[in-house]
């Protein structure tokens, strides 16, 4: 065999070689995952960034002790590192924060989720009413019922859902779902229609969990077979799993079914440091 023969079939092999590597590697193994990512949630498309700036830590207590304006510096510091999604609940009470944050972000740029409470058609018609002058905003991204519990929960929130399907087809709201707090009611989520978002408890864990993951993350893949947008929360425990952070965020990005998660960072510290090491979990998750 002449030497260009066999130096044409070395290239060759090696080419085809990676090929086949490239081919079985994930696609978001190819380089590093990144707080600033965009990510298209649900079959609505909201634009929004991997790493959400949630305002919810003990009930928002966490990121009220901030005040308005340190809760609004809080946010524009997410803003200025490619955090462009907000996650706040009526129950938080946190809205004005938000509408604080938004005399220096332009609305557009950002992506805000709130929750609601609210089961009747009246009370989520006058919620509507309060949450958007209490941020400030003609619109929310995306409207979640909050913390369900019960597998029946449609038809205890039927009156408030169809509220919410009106708002969404008059563009007030771009996208709906619920925020789960068992597994029947993440069940009865993964074969609701009218849910396009679903807001779940995950961590390596179990703390502040529905269950142990090895029960919920099958659940959460129903969710996303079903074509709806999924969010993590509680992944670092509300807290109590700080000492294993590069864990929790590795088990979170190693997860095909989680679109992105939320963080309630305590300060613009936390939140800096929680950026700074999602890429790095990112590549120890396509390491594993």
């Amino acid at each position: 065999m002449s030497i260009h023969r066999r130096n044409f079939l070395l290239t060759t092999g090696a080419a085809a070689a990676a090929a086949l590597t490239a081919n079985r590697m994930p696609a978001w193994a190819a380089a590093p995952r990144r707080a600033s990512d965009v990510v298209l949630l649900g079959p609505d498309k909201i634009r929004l960034s991997r790493l959400a700036a949630g305002l919810g830590t003990i009930g928002g207590s966490v990121q009220r002790q901030l005040g308005l304006d340190g809760v609004a510096d809080h946010l524009h510091a997410a803003f200025d590192q490619g955090v462009t999604f907000w996650d706040t609940a009526d129950s938080y009470r946190t809205h004005p924060h938000v509408k604080q944050a938004l005399t220096r972000v332009p609305r557009e740029k950002v992506a805000i989720m709130t929750k609601t409470s609210a089961r009747t058609a009246e009370q989520m018609r006058a919620a509507l009413d309060r949450f958007r002058q209490e941020m400030g905003t003609d619109y929310i991204d995306i409207l979640l019922l909050h913390a369900l519990t019960n597998p029946a929960w449609p038809e205890e929130r039927a009156g408030a859902m169809e509220v919410l399907s009106e708002a969404k087809q008059k563009g007030i709201v771009r996208t709906l779902g619920c925020s789960c707090h068992s597994v029947p009611a993440l069940e009865t989520a993964a074969k609701t229609p009218w849910v396009s978002v679903v807001l779940a408890r995950i961590n390596p864990a179990g703390a502040k969990m529905d269950d142990q993951p090895s029960v919920v993350v099958p659940v959460l893949r129903k969710i996303k077979a079903a074509g709806k947008g999924l969010i993590g929360m509680k992944i670092l425990g509300e807290g109590g799993l700080r000492d294993r952070v590069d864990e929790c965020l590795r088990y979170a990005l190693s997860l095909d079914c989680v679109d992105c998660f939320t963080i309630g960072a305590a300060n613009r510290e936390e939140l800096a440091d929680l950026v700074k090491r999602i890429p790095a979990a990112s590549q120890m998750a396509a390491a594993a």
